[in-house]
């Protein structure tokens, strides 16, 4: 399904972005005093979900060739996250640590889980999982930049839940490129859900997913 379709049932372009927002379940404050206490972990572990979201933009780019819009928006996302990458790696390397070798994230592969099959549907569960896991991750890096005393980590992790946010909102508007209103307001409630019981039932670990 291409493009958007018309129809009394057609909802603004912004109300999309407002379901998403609108996570299931919140984070709790038993995560976030566990990554205060385990600080360095967490950065460790922060470090490689920011290179994982430039290769998954990267990934979008390769397997969809014919769609130049997503392209464009891709790219510029893979540079903005290897930024956000080379930051946490200057953080890592002032606290004299060293980075550790990619380990599967239980998070986002029980989300991956999810995905439908069919060319179509499993293009929009792409694009809508990754508006979903954007939404945490602007959450949580406000609880903790909230949570931290350190007056540059915490300006660095304000900074942070604010491109998530945009992060969030940029699926969304691909999303909107490629699918009807409906279809996507639908199976965004779809996903909200999975997220919330996915994160239900992780265990709890100072770890950003």
């Amino acid at each position: 399904m291409h493009g958007r379709s018309g129809g009394d049932y057609a909802i603004p372009h912004r109300d999309i972005g407002m379901i998403n927002l609108m996570l299931a379940i919140p984070t709790s404050n038993a995560w976030v005093e566990n990554v205060l206490a385990n600080f360095d972990e967490f950065l460790l572990d922060h470090a490689a979900n920011e290179r994982k979201a430039a290769m998954m933009a990267m990934s979008l780019v390769a397997h969809y060739p014919d769609r130049p819009e997503l392209m464009e928006a891709m790219i510029d996302l893979a540079l903005e996250e290897l930024n956000h990458f080379r930051q946490v790696v200057r953080i890592v390397n002032e606290r004299g640590l060293t980075l550790t070798a990619d380990e599967k994230d239980p998070y986002v592969n029980q989300l991956r889980d999810h995905f439908r099959k069919g060319s179509e549907r499993y293009f929009l569960d792409r694009l809508l999982s990754a508006a979903v896991i954007e939404a945490r991750g602007a959450e949580r890096f406000s609880l903790i930049a909230e949570a931290l005393s350190d007056s540059h980590l915490n300006t660095f992790y304000t900074s942070l839940a604010k491109s998530e946010k945009k992060h969030h909102q940029l699926f969304l508007d691909q999303a909107n490129n490629y699918f009807d209103t409906r279809t996507i307001r639908d199976r965004l409630r779809d996903w909200l859900d999975i997220e919330k019981n996915v994160v239900k039932q992780l265990p709890m670990k100072p770890r950003l997913h």
